[in-house]
């Protein structure tokens, strides 16, 4: 593999952390919550561009990971639970409470992928099917999270 290769990969897989052989997707999602973190210290606008610049980078390097790796969506690309769970946190106040709540709810859409989530996995493929549930299971935990602040 070329270094560029190895560097898509490297990202795809983040650090590898897929690579692990169970719950590769929740090690991931972890990932995500110091983008969260970051993105919670910007104006919202600004947090909102750059969640969009990083999913149109994850979208890239899903992309030629999935054909690198010669496999449909492979397990161990969980670049999409990064940006994913960054979409969740994105305009919301960043602490362990929302954090912690965030998480649990971003993995279980992303698992259990209601509808529309799992219309899009099945019909949408390469790095935009890749990232693109998760993009969605995001934006229903973000706004699911919201709720729970305005009423809890």
């Amino acid at each position: 593999m070329k270094l560029r290769e190895k560097a898509v990969v490297f990202l795809a897989t983040g650090f590898y952390i897929g690579n692990i052989p169970f719950a590769p997707g929740t090690f991931g999602t972890i990932l995500g919550l110091p983008l969260g973190f970051v993105l919670a210290g910007l104006n919202f606008p600004l947090a909102i561009g750059c969640n969009v610049l990083f999913i149109a980078i994850a979208v890239w390097i899903a992309n030629d990971a999935e054909k690198l790796l010669n496999k449909r969506d492979p397990g161990c690309i969980v670049i999409d639970e990064i940006a994913g769970m960054a979409v969740t946190l994105v305009g919301l106040p960043f602490n362990l409470t929302t954090a912690l709540i965030g998480f649990i709810i971003f993995r279980i859409l992303d698992i259990s992928k209601p509808f529309p989530i799992r219309a899009l996995d099945k019909r949408v493929s390469g790095g935009v099917g890749i990232v693109l549930d998760d993009v969605v299971a995001g934006i229903f935990a973000n706004l699911l999270m919201r709720l729970i602040i305005v009423y809890f």
